[in-house]
């Protein structure tokens, strides 16, 4: 598995549609842009095929620091939810390696 950076993707796409760099790096910077927007007002980004962004928020709760056991207020916190397409799931099954069986077994 390795990394692919954002700047390697905006590579790609230029060469594959002979576009500049530049304006490439421009649109998928605003397009990125536009999502962090849309979630940041709790809306719903649904890509068909590809998939589903949405927000969803943690309660408060009370936690434990396991170390000196002193209970914690943990406050309430968003975070952003994806669910896969059908696309994405058939191109992930496809790919899927095989599994190893556990040597020390």
């Amino acid at each position: 598995m390795s990394t692919v950076t954002k700047k390697e993707l905006i590579d790609r796409i230029a060469e594959a549609t002979q576009a500049k760099r530049v304006v490439v790096k421009r649109i998928v910077q605003g397009f990125l842009d536009e999502i962090i927007n849309e979630l940041a007002a709790d809306n719903r980004l649904e890509f068909r095929d590809f998939g589903v962004f949405e927000t969803r928020t943690r309660t408060a709760r009370v936690a434990q620091n396991p170390k000196t056991l002193e209970r914690v207020h943990v406050p309430p916190k968003r975070s952003v939810k994806f669910k896969m397409g059908r696309l994405m799931k058939e191109k992930l099954a496809v790919q899927q390696p095989p599994l190893v069986e556990n040597p020390q077994s």
